[in-house]
């Protein structure tokens, strides 16, 4: 319903995730998880979501250990520098922030693209990036120097993807405009030459990944396939047909026997590259998959999707660590919140829980806690990332402004604020949930223009 499920200061984060027992998955956004990461001594992962946030988890025990929160923008895709020190990140709102992972402090915000960024590499030394917009470019960073050094814009439609060789040597670019291009990198550090345009898949590119030999690479297109290129010639070695739908991600394993790839239909797929066949198909995920990436050590693969969970699979046993699955695609910690009694109004919230809590210790997720929210003034909740529309806002959040909030939406009663809900049309759903938001969000505290308050409605 809102912006993000965990747009808060880590001082604010509930006990959902921080201080509890292991966690089952990997669960905490409030939104689709478009990129996941893992550090190279395979302890921490880092994953990028659709509500602004990234979370880094320590992987033995599945639990988020920090929260990293910025962006003005969905986050598509996260990389790690070479020793895994920093985390760089592509979002929606058209920049790259790049993070110190100890401290979890924003060092750098990067900005070029004339909209969305759609994915982020690092080089193997860890001091070039590059990074994909959908203003059909893609741009070379000096992570170092922390300047833009070239734009490459040969693509004739949005970039989706970009991966380094594992040498650093070359650069692969994918776009809607259903081409690979492999650039090579010159040792004086000039523009990138343009090697070759490989073509033959039907629609658009979306995930690019080299083999370990740095001749051949993987892509993943709408068109439903994965390809295998030979790099040296620009040719197209095989397709890999396993999905219902288009393929959103590809990865290679570590020693380059395996690949796994993921996308509509929701399957992770495991192949045998050599054999072009499928080892196994991973069910978990109940929406599409955004993203995969293998731990250093081969033996675990990550798959993040629209269901807003990352999933740790076990490839030796084929089956998912901790797997726990909740009713249509919902966080257990979050179904168990909504009343079972709250009728019509109860159903309704259930699209507002993901990023709401309603009780006094619930605190913020994707938007601010809806606890005490009748008579308290917007964007004044202690902690909550607000955007500038809510932060200086006069609204007082009584059952008539929250009716006008979703008969009017967000864009023409909080214009300039996040808040992704569409209207709601019926003015007996809007007074259901009214009703219901009185009887769960408790009495207003008292200072309303200074205590906690609700972007969430708007942010």
């Amino acid at each position: 319903m809102l912006r993000s499920l965990w747009a808060v200061a880590l001082l604010t984060v509930p006990l959902l995730l921080f201080g509890a027992a292991a966690q089952a998955e990997l669960r905490g956004h409030g939104g689709f998880v478009k990129g996941v990461a893992v550090v190279p001594d395979g302890s921490r992962a880092v994953t990028a979501s659709f509500d602004y946030s990234l979370i880094v988890w320590d992987l033995e025990s599945q639990r988020a250990i920090q929260v990293l929160d910025d962006h003005e923008g969905a986050v598509n895709a996260v990389a790690l520098t070479d020793q895994g020190r920093q985390a760089l990140s592509a979002s929606d709102d058209g920049t790259l922030r790049l993070w110190d992972l100890q401290s979890g402090t924003l060092e750098h915000v990067f900005e070029g693209h004339q909209g969305k960024v759609a994915a982020v590499a690092v080089a193997p030394d860890g001091r070039l990036a590059a990074s994909a917009g959908w203003d059909k470019t893609v741009r070379l960073w000096d992570l170092t120097t922390r300047q833009a050094t070239h734009v490459l814009d040969e693509h004739r439609s949005n970039v989706n993807s970009v991966a380094f060789s594992r040498d650093g040597r070359n650069l692969l670019t994918g776009s809607y405009d259903s081409s690979i291009r492999l650039w090579a990198f010159s040792p004086d550090d000039q523009r990138p030459q343009l090697l070759r345009v490989m073509e033959g898949h039907d629609f658009g590119v979306n995930a690019l990944s080299f083999l370990p030999d740095g001749e051949h690479a993987l892509s993943a297109s709408v068109d439903e396939t994965v390809r295998l290129w030979d790099l040296k010639t620009g040719d197209q070695v095989a397709v890999l047909r396993g999905h219902d739908g288009p393929v959103f991600a590809v990865s290679v394993s570590p020693d380059g026997r395996f690949a796994a790839s993921a996308g509509v239909d929701g399957t992770v797929n495991l192949w045998n590259i050599e054999g072009r066949r499928i080892v196994t198909s991973l069910t978990g995920h109940r929406q599409p998959v955004w993203a995969l990436a293998f731990t250093p050590d081969g033996r675990q693969l990550l798959s993040a999707g629209a269901d807003s969970v990352t999933r740790l699979w076990d490839l030796e046993a084929r089956s998912e660590v901790g797997a726990v699955h909740a009713a249509e695609g919902t966080d257990v910690a979050v179904v168990s919140e909504i009343s079972d009694d709250g009728g019509r109004g109860a159903k309704l919230f259930r699209t507002c829980v993901a990023c709401h809590t309603t009780t006094v210790d619930g605190g913020n997720r994707a938007g601010p806690t809806l606890h005490g929210v009748f008579g308290r003034r917007a964007g004044t909740v202690e902690g909550y990332n607000y955007s500038d529309a809510l932060r200086g806002s006069a609204i007082i959040w009584s059952a008539e402004t929250i009716d006008r909030l979703f008969d009017e939406g967000p864009d023409r009663y909080t214009p300039g604020s996040k808040m992704p809900l569409q209207r709601m049309p019926s003015a007996e759903d809007r007074a259901e949930l009214i009703a219901y938001l009185k009887q769960v969000t408790g009495a207003a505290q008292p200072n309303a223009g200074t205590e906690p308050s609700n972007e969430g409605l708007g942010q």
